[in-house]
């Protein structure tokens, strides 16, 4: 969109907060590049350039706002919505690959050489994945000032910084303050916090409607590993480094987010994870104008607009539970998967609430006896034939992972149909356009609103849905009532 100049100026000069994270604009005459909704006056048209990433704009010499904050701003919605290799490198450098592994790991994830990753990456977003990944070091060594008291020698390690000078010198070119002065700015009265424990703002594109989304995530949360508890979901994570545990509360203009975690070098990863799980870079905007075209569909769009797709934190053990899910209630598939949970999952302590243990990993699945597991034969044949492709690393279901490769290898398993294959594609892989015509819940939908009956017919109709089919789900999912669709009473 970058590219689009007087769409640009536009967004900038109407502070379009709907723009935030798709452009970020500059001022040549200041140095400084914000969001397109920053409340500062607009400067003149002739003094602006615009820029497709935060790391581009700051390899072109600017520093972040501080009124706005730029690097607070929502993510591309672009990323969550391509398949492509730019797209998926995109979504693999947010999940910290680049930090963990390099720009040689990343390439070899995604299978193409590092220079046509380096060539792709700049020609689209104007800044290669050392320059992404810098930025994104830059924002979670922000965070970790403004939001702990950490001694600065580990919030530079935490946040990925070969050296203290490194992380000095970033933090100067990208903020125009040092270290200390963006601690000093926020320590006035900021609340107490709990040692150990980070508090943060999951920013978001309004409208964003709870119900369904915490609603789904606390219908079928699984004892042990998730919980909803004081107004807020709470759950367990698998990172890279060690574990921890989020607590995510909707709120009306962000989502706050408490981090646990055994490693801060976790932190960029456990951020990305939690905004992955709750969509938080949709933009609704876009996905509800075009889903009321349908005359079916607009009064339930306009009558709880900006609707999310729940995703996933773990999108293996989203693939164990949706095969544990298929033809049972939700209140059963949480059942096997709570024994799964106390027979392999990792113990953990949660001083703060009621979680105990770690999804098993497929390496941790791939020595269950199947004869223990109280499921139909065939059902405990396609559990351990997913578990052992999962744990032999036959089937990608990454964040970098191709979606139509993955749902060849899961088509490819005995017993997964569409509907399970289609449902992992929606939450685990997080593809925007997944459809599952033959679920219940959406046929009792299309029969009570007039839509086609049949699973064939309905697909056809959805043609015009694309490509936010998932979306539609949600709405059509709303029109039931199923626990999924509210937030716990308390």
């Amino acid at each position: 969109m970058y590219e689009d100049v007087e769409r640009c100026i536009r967004a900038v000069q109407s502070k379009d907060a709907r723009f935030d994270g798709w452009f970020f604009g500059a001022v040549i005459t200041t140095g400084i590049y914000c969001r397109p909704s920053c409340p500062v006056v607009p400067p003149k048209i002739e003094n602006m350039r615009f820029y497709p990433s935060a790391a581009a704009a700051q390899l072109a010499g600017f520093r972040a706002c501080k009124r706005c904050r730029p690097d607070t701003s929502p993510g591309s919605p672009e990323w969550n919505v391509r398949a492509d290799v730019v797209a998926r490198a995109m979504r693999m450098i947010a999940d910290g690959v680049v930090d963990r592994d390099g720009v040689p790991g990343l390439a070899a994830q995604l299978g193409y050489s590092t220079r046509q990753i380096e060539r792709q990456l700049l020609a689209e977003l104007g800044a290669g994945p050392l320059a992404l990944a810098r930025a994104q070091r830059a924002q979670t060594a922000r965070l970790l000032i403004e939001t702990s008291t950490l001694p600065m020698s580990d919030v530079a390690f935490a946040a990925g910084f070969a050296s203290i000078r490194t992380f000095n010198d970033t933090v100067r070119e990208v903020f125009a303050l040092t270290p200390t002065q963006l601690r000093d700015r926020v320590a006035r009265g900021r609340p107490a916090t709990t040692p150990g424990v980070l508090s943060l703002r999951l920013p978001f594109r309004a409208p964003l409607a709870p119900g369904n989304l915490f609603g789904h995530l606390a219908a079928t949360a699984v004892p042990g590993i998730e919980e909803w508890r004081d107004g807020a979901y709470r759950r367990t994570l698998r990172l890279p480094h060690g574990h921890g545990i989020a607590t995510l509360r909707p709120l009306p203009d962000h989502v706050g987010c408490r981090l646990a975690l055994t490693d801060l070098r976790d932190l960029s990863t456990a951020i990305s994870r939690c905004r992955r799980l709750l969509d938080l870079d949709a933009d609704p905007v876009a996905v509800d104008d075009l889903l009321r075209g349908d005359p079916v569909l607009a009064p339930l769009v306009d009558k709880e607009p900006g609707r999310r797709v729940p995703r996933t934190v773990d999108p293996s053990e989203f693939a164990v539970r949706a095969v544990l899910g298929q033809q049972v209630s939700t209140a059963a598939a949480r059942t096997h998967a709570a024994r799964l949970v106390t027979a392999h999952g990792e113990p953990i302590s949660d001083p703060a609430g009621g979680l105990t243990r770690l999804f098993p990993g497929p390496a941790a699945l791939a020595s269950l006896d199947p004869a223990a597991l109280a499921l139909p034969r065939a059902r405990r044949t396609t559990l351990t034939g997913l578990i052992t492709a999962l744990a032999a690393d036959e089937i990608d279901l990454s964040v970098g992972g191709d979606w139509d490769r993955a749902r060849a290898r899961l088509t490819a398993l005995p017993g997964l149909g569409p509907w399970t294959i289609e449902t992992i594609a929606m939450r685990a892989l997080g593809d925007p356009d997944a459809f599952i015509p033959t679920d219940l819940g959406v046929r009792i939908a299309a029969r009570q609103t007039g839509l086609p009956a049949t699973p064939a017919a309905l697909t056809r109709h959805a043609a015009a849905w694309r490509p936010w089919r998932a979306y539609a789900v949600q709405y059509l999912w709303a029109t039931g009532d199923h626990p999924i669709n509210r937030l716990p009473a308390a």
